[in-house]
């Protein structure tokens, strides 16, 4: 059984059912009641594959899970069984995941600038490995944790990346040797390079360059003695499948880098920090329409069947961008709303606009969308919504955030205890396969077979 999970924790599901299933299973429940609440179906199952997928494609890469992106509870639960480190940047993400039992080697402490309050309970509590990019950070670690490990963060070309993040973090290469000098004059341990090329990355040659400046500084620290061991790749890959670049074809290009400049066998671990890569495409959103407002457009006066497209129609959800949609405003998001009733084909569409239920008018959601005519009560869901939603959700103008249903398909729970055994996606197939009663296998493609395909998850 595995150890940070349980059975009651979300609803176990059989093969053949998707998310989409166990909505539809909750919206008839709700729908009984007044309480129609906005809620998320959290596919743990969809997890479960992105780790295989990860593990398949950059095998020499061990995953350190960004917890900013999304840290509900039940994927750090799951990624926890799956073996991946985490990638914390508060005393809030260090003190969730040790919670569950994370070990303190499996965190690293990815935020160059730091208050100093927070240094000290990371060395309280074990966690040595963090990040730096500038002097100060330096001398107030050397000061408030004498056994930090630190690693250098590198700034990047993350110029064709959604969220850019060397604007903000990351040393240029001219200041590393300055850096690395600093570091051994303070008696501070450098143990790697680290680097991020932006979130949303659309262009895979940036970890390529990167690799590269990071060979550099690996190399200038050997003038002052150190045997650097770990290399960070960071985080900027796709987390749907529609993506313009998908993720094996960023792998294609990584996995030649790590080879070229920091080959098997060189002594160096390297991992990553994905974020949206496991759970954007995890999470699926119903809101219902808890309001609707009808706009005559200019020349409309008559209520008579046929003017009825001359209208736009307002609509109020309960979620909004103070909660489960800051995606909008924080990562670049647009998403796009799927009618929970299928309509009829020959019903008009009508110019229509979806807003957030607070007082706010920056609570839009989407304008300009071409819709039949819905109704108060009407549900609309959203899929990929794992992304920078959940994790930046507030309470503003007093409305809670939306809770989360977790489910995992019965296969996916075998394949989670099956790792913890010891199996690897790289592994040849009859050794993964045969205790796999599950029907999980791992195909060529990178993908699962049919029948681990069937067991989509909710």
């Amino acid at each position: 059984m595995p150890k940070y999970i349980q059975e009651s924790d979300f609803t176990m599901v059989e093969e053949g059912f998707v998310a989409r299933d166990l909505m539809e299973e909750i919206i008839n429940d709700v729908s009984q009641t007044d309480d129609r609440d906005a809620f998320f179906v959290a596919d743990l199952g969809d997890v479960v594959r992105k780790h295989l997928r990860f593990l398949k494609a950059l095998p020499r890469v061990k995953p350190f899970y960004a917890m900013k992106c999304n840290s509900s509870r039940g994927v750090v639960q799951i990624l926890a069984e799956l073996g991946a480190g985490f990638d914390c940047a508060s005393k809030a993400e260090i003190e969730l995941v040790q919670g569950i039992g994370v070990k303190p080697e499996n965190i690293i402490y990815a935020n160059p600038c730091k208050q100093i309050s927070q240094i000290k309970f990371a060395a309280k509590n074990g966690v040595q490995m963090m990040t730096f990019d500038n002097e100060v950070e330096l001398s107030k670690v050397s000061r408030n944790h004498p056994n930090a490990k630190m690693v250098l963060r590198i700034a990047t070309d993350d110029s064709k990346s959604s969220a850019r993040l060397s604007v903000k973090f990351g040393a240029p290469l001219k200041s590393c040797r300055h850096l690395l000098e600093m570091a051994k004059n303070l008696n501070v341990d450098v143990i790697g390079v680290s680097f991020h090329v932006g979130s949303g990355c659309m262009d895979p040659k940036a970890y390529v360059q990167s690799i590269s400046d990071a060979r550099m500084v690996f190399e200038m620290a050997t003038e002052f003695g150190y045997k650097m061991w770990l290399l960070d790749i960071g985080g900027g890959f796709p987390g749907t499948d529609d993506s313009r670049v998908r993720f094996e074809e960023m792998a294609a290009v990584i996995n030649p880098a790590l080879d070229l400049y920091f080959p098997e066998g060189s002594a160096v671990e390297i991992i990553a920090e994905p974020g949206r890569y496991y759970v954007a495409s995890a999470f699926s959103l119903a809101v219902n329409i808890i309001a609707k407002k009808e706009v005559r457009l200019d020349g409309s006066g008559s209520d008579d069947e046929e003017n009825y497209p001359n209208k736009n129609i307002m609509y109020y959800v309960n979620d909004g961008v103070y909660g489960s949609f800051n995606c909008i405003f924080f990562d670049h998001a647009h998403p796009k709303p799927i009618l929970q009733k299928k309509p009829s084909p020959d019903q008009p569409l009508y110019s229509s606009s979806l807003w957030g239920p607070t007082c706010d008018a920056l609570d839009q959601i989407a304008e300009h969308l071409q819709l039949p005519e819905l109704q108060v009560g009407d549900w609309l869901l959203f899929d990929n919504m794992g992304a920078y939603t959940v994790a930046a959700s507030s309470t503003f103008n007093g409305f809670q955030q939306t809770c989360i249903h977790y489910a995992m398909p019965r296969a996916a729970w075998d394949a989670v205890q099956l790792l913890q055994k010891g199996f690897h996606p790289d592994e040849e197939k009859e050794n993964i396969c045969a205790p796999m009663s599950c029907g999980w296998e791992i195909s060529d493609s990178l993908c699962l077979t049919p029948a681990f395909a069937q067991a989509r998850i909710i």
